[in-house]
């Protein structure tokens, strides 16, 4: 896997013009594309469908969880519209659904564990009575029996998530601020380099570069900071 096709740039704009200036900004340095709710209810589905069209990878961010036939018939659906990964949060039932609906496709089914703007206390809020990371360790491992195609966890704990899944699931971590920027609404998060290093397939990057001076020339930054990791565990 080339460094650039492990970054996932957030299109978090509230329009379809401001998402197509911004892939055209950043042209090929880019590869891979997040869709989630603030674009999706702008027509940003139907962005997904002509970006996968020009060989874009495009990762839906939907976070589905519903009964399971309404996971199922959902899962079918997307699966048509040619992106390369959906979420769904990570109850076994919906996960079980959603692979039985995504099987024969190339559709690489993502479990949400815990979001990356919770912490502990947040959690305990909720309802829950185990840490984040006790929650996403046990997510992970129902998503690998699940038979899903990857976790979205932080980076905090993708080398947990690692050891219990294995080599062969994406690990995606959203929440990756390179150094020097602001955290803003993450609670959970890491360098594009240590996030790599602790085992993450793919990093999912949004205002770092949407919001930006120059977006091309920070997105290029974090393929640099990934390629620099890749060669150096090669080399080590």
């Amino acid at each position: 896997m080339l460094a650039r096709d492990r970054l996932i740039v957030g299109l978090d704009v509230p329009t379809v013009a401001q998402a197509e200036a911004m892939v055209e900004t950043l042209g090929d340095t880019v590869s891979f594309y997040k869709i989630g709710y603030q674009l999706a209810f702008a027509g940003g589905l139907s962005l997904a469908r002509e970006l996968a069209e020009d060989g874009k990878q495009v990762f839906l961010d939907m976070k589905l969880l519903d009964i399971d036939n309404t996971v199922a018939k959902g899962v079918e659906n997307i699966a048509k519209m040619g992106v390369t990964m959906l979420t769904l949060h990570a109850y076994p039932k919906a996960m079980r659904a959603a692979v039985a609906a995504a099987a024969g496709s190339p559709l690489c089914l993502l479990g949400v564990s815990v979001l990356t703007s919770m912490d502990d206390e947040d959690l305990i809020e909720a309802g829950y009575a185990e840490t984040a990371e006790a929650l996403v360790e046990k997510r992970a491992r129902q998503a690998a029996e699940a038979g899903m195609g990857g976790v979205v966890c932080s980076a905090a704990e993708a080398r947990t998530v690692r050891s219990v899944i294995g080599p062969e699931m994406a690990v995606v971590t959203p929440g990756i601020r390179p150094a020097g920027s602001v955290a803003d609404d993450q609670k959970r998060v890491m360098t594009p380099r240590d996030a790599i290093a602790a085992g993450a397939s793919h990093l999912v990057v949004g205002r770092p570069i949407v919001k930006a001076d120059d977006p091309k020339a920070a997105a290029r930054r974090i393929v640099d900071d990934i390629e620099t990791e890749m060669l150096g565990a090669a080399n080590g």
